[in-house]
This record gives C-alpha cells, structure tokens and sequence, in this order.
C-alpha cells in the first residue's frame, strides 16, 4: 500500500499514503489491517459470524472447510489429497495450493510432507465444479472455468452491485482463475428486467 511506510523495495502502493490515512485526510475502501477477513483459516467461522454480529441466519451454505491444524481433519485431508483443493491460509493469487483432481502422485506425495510439517498453515476444501462458458483462444472459441465475484456495497443499506467481475481460467481443463496464476476476465453483462422498465 504504502513503500514509505511497509517495503521500501516496493515499486506498487502510494509513498505516504498510510500518513495520510492516519491524519484522516483520506479514505480507503480496503483499509489497512482489513486482510485478516481473507485468511482461509477463518473460513468454517463465517457462519458463526453471522449469526452472532447480525443475529441472522446465513441464506448460503459455507463451502465446506477442514482445518489442517485439527489433528482429526488433517487425517481427513491426508487420506483424500486427490479430491480436495488445499491452500495456504495467508496466500493468495492462486499460490502455494494444490488442485487435487488434477495434481500428479508425486505432486500429492511432496504437499502431503508439506501438510505434514506445517499443517497449520493449511485448509482444504472439496473441489467445485465451476461453470464454463465460451471464449476466444488461438484456436478460436473453447471451454473454459469461469467463477463470479458479484461487488456489495455497504452503508446505510447493503446492496449487490449490478454486474460484477468474472474471473476465467484460460488454461485448458484448469480451475484456477486467479490473474497471478494465468487466469483472465470476461465482460459480465446484467440484463435490465423488460417488466422493470
């Protein structure tokens, strides 16, 4: 965010930014400190957080999360390697995670001594099916895994932005989506409800 104040090598972030932000100056959407949200490990609590700071009842299931740290969901995560993807909690961009389905049994043998070593460093989840959808490849139009990131605003009332932002793995047969890891995007239209009008 901010080299002056974090990683001078940096050449991303905004020099003096986090300054500014402390006198009050300026407001940031994604505030500094606000990636604790994103770490994985907090993922199986996401139920429980809702109903204790809103009092509500979640409307969508949680992705079913197995803590590596917990002896007895590592054993779980061991024994099925093969059909779960595994992530590092504090990663991101698609790095340090197996996909499973479609890792080698040597792949699966070195994240199993990696899990083994540092299991708290670990959640796995089951291996979703993705949607696909047509896009242009060399070869022309093809297949590929797409995933959904609708955009919520908050204020005095919540409300889901009309669009949002769809993420596409441009690999042949994969399901990571993320930029960092080949992925691209896809124009994602909302069409306007002619009773609407």
């Amino acid at each position: 965010m901010d080299p002056l104040s974090f990683e001078p090598d940096s050449l991303i972030g905004v020099p003096g930014l986090a300054s500014v932000y402390r006198q009050g100056n300026v407001v940031i959407a994604n505030a500094l400190g606000t990636g604790v949200a994103d770490d994985k490990s907090i993922y199986p609590y996401v139920p429980d957080m809702i109903r204790f700071y809103l009092d509500e009842t979640p409307i969508l299931n949680n992705v079913q999360t197995w803590q590596c740290r917990k002896p007895d969901e590592l054993s779980h995560v061991l024994a099925n390697l093969s059909q779960l993807v595994v992530k590092e909690v504090h990663g991101a961009g698609g790095y340090g995670m197996l996909v499973g389905p479609t890792a080698s049994k040597s792949e699966i043998d070195q994240f199993a001594k990696r899990l083994k070593a540092h299991p708290e460093n670990y959640i796995a989840q089951p291996t979703l099916s993705l949607s696909a959808c047509p896009i242009f490849v060399d070869q022309g139009i093809a297949p590929r895994h797409i995933d959904l990131r609708p955009f919520v605003l908050m204020g005095k009332e919540t409300r889901i932005v009309p669009g949002g932002l769809t993420r596409v793995a441009l690999r042949e047969g994969s399901l990571v989506v993320n930029s960092s890891q080949g992925g691209g995007t896809k124009d994602t239209w909302v069409l306007e409800d002619e009773e609407a009008i």
